[in-house]
């Protein structure tokens, strides 16, 4: 039985019973119906702020997943980062120096990736910074394996061409000096015999008598055939390929016309003392890719003992004077 309600009647003195219609109780169901949405949309979006659906915690699972396979991967990349290094180090300090071939710079080999914003369509993911990073990592690692690549084409080319590069090589003493005798003056700072100076000399001179033959010191081809008053005087070029070429000056006579090619022995000349000279003698000289080295450390396929080797050295390296 409903409860009754009451209501003070002041012209009575007295309270009269309350009487509700349809309209009262319409707004009073209607009221905690509204009390009851609005709870459960406030308990619906706490459920949903404090606690994850299956599906986020299967994202956030993952999620997680992935940071820990990027993780991995990133290891790899830094392992594979350090055997590549050292494969740079052992073809820069091994491979090229044996074939004697130019070093690869390192601006070449960790060039970077010039033009439009490669990683662009990137930037939209989440954690985009570390996918971004790890896409360059391995654009780099991309780039240095070609470049390494062909770095070993180069040296598989230079490998299969080793027995004529060693023909080439000037690798013998220009002229007859088995006992050592014709050993004058070699690399370093002389006296110059005519100007009285110091002066730094780029080669190793020979005396000999006018007429003594001169021998191309490696295969090649001869670029120069040159008579001049001043100098080097009437001289020899050979172009032995592969960055190597020899130069014989102060000749009497030639025995070789320009273009044509010569093997490790050829008489190309005969010893003289035209040009800066003030006796009969033999200039000679070695360039690798256009700068002057000292000839000796080519001696490599003379019949020389170590202790003959060490005596010529020791020869060459007085401070006596040139002859040119």
């Amino acid at each position: 039985m409903a409860k009754e309600h009451y209501k003070y009647n002041p012209e009575s003195l007295s309270y009269d019973v309350v009487k509700h219609g349809v309209k009262y109780y319409a707004s009073r169901m209607l009221m905690h119906l509204s009390v009851g949405v609005v709870l459960g949309v406030g308990f619906f979006f706490a459920y949903l702020y404090f606690f994850d659906s299956p599906e986020e915690k299967q994202l956030k699972r993952d999620k997680h997943d992935l940071l820990v396979q990027y993780d991995l991967m990133n290891k790899k990349l830094t392992q594979i980062e350090e055997v590549l290094e050292d494969v740079h180090m052992r073809d820069e300090n091994i491979y090229r120096v044996i074939y004697e071939a130019d070093s690869i710079p390192t601006s070449i080999r960790k060039a970077g990736f010039g033009g439009i914003n490669r990683y662009e369509s990137l930037e939209s993911m989440s954690n985009s910074d570390m996918v971004i990073a790890t896409a360059k990592r391995l654009d780099v690692i991309a780039k240095e394996l070609y470049v390494q690549s062909v770095s070993f084409d180069e040296i598989i080319d230079l490998a299969k061409r080793n027995d004529e590069l060693i023909k080439c090589i000037p690798a013998i003493m220009p002229l007859n000096n088995r006992d050592l005798s014709r050993t004058a003056s070699g690399w370093g700072w002389r006296i110059h015999p005519i100007y009285k100076i110091k002066k730094f000399h780029e080669g190793m001179d020979f005396s000999a008598p006018t007429g003594t033959e001169i021998y191309a010191t490696g295969d090649g081809v001869v670029t120069t055939v040159q008579t001049s008053f001043s100098g080097y005087g009437k001289h020899v070029k050979i172009d032995h390929g592969f960055g190597y070429t020899s130069i014989y000056a102060h000749m009497s006579k030639f025995n070789v016309k320009p273009g044509q090619k010569v093997k490790r022995g050829d008489v190309i000349g005969f010893v003289g003392s035209t040009g800066t000279s003030t006796a009969p003698h033999l200039h000679y000289e070695v360039m690798v890719k256009g700068k002057k080295v000292n000839p000796q450390l080519y001696y490599f396929q003379e019949d020389l003992a170590p202790d003959e080797y060490d005596r010529m050295v020791e020869i060459s390296t007085n401070t006596n004077k040139t002859f040119d």
